[in-house]
């Protein structure tokens, strides 16, 4: 099982799918590696050789903020926010919607499950 950024790719999947596994590459940057590194997008993670392997995993150190750093960054940035008090802040430390979502119906994910109004008609 090859182990890239301290994840554990899938061996099975071909390599720009197994990359996205990785917090903070998406599709678009996997192809981006596969190319920089100079390996084909239909091969699979277990016909890969170690120099291979280690050659993606030396790029992505070299080039990529992700996994635990980038989670970290992102944290910072939402506790900066919250700190200097921006409306994007306020939101987020209401547990409400951060980009505009209407939250009069819906936002169920971020408000939790409903909660009953006693006396409370349609």
């Amino acid at each position: 099982m090859a182990r890239i950024a301290g994840v554990n790719i899938p061996t099975g999947k071909r390599v720009p799918i197994a990359l996205t596994y990785i917090h903070g590459i998406g599709p678009n940057a996997a192809e981006q590696i596969c190319s920089a590194v100079g390996i084909d997008l239909t091969r699979r993670v277990n016909e890969l050789s170690d120099a291979e392997i280690l050659s993606v995993r030396e790029h992505i150190d070299a080039n990529f903020t992700v996994e635990g750093d980038l989670r970290r960054e992102v944290q910072m940035n939402i506790k900066s926010m919250m700190d200097m008090g921006s409306y994007r802040g306020l939101r987020h430390r209401r547990n409400l919607p951060v980009r505009g979502q209407r939250t009069h119906t819906n936002a169920r994910t971020r408000k939790g499950p409903a909660k009953a109004i006693a006396g409370k008609k349609k």
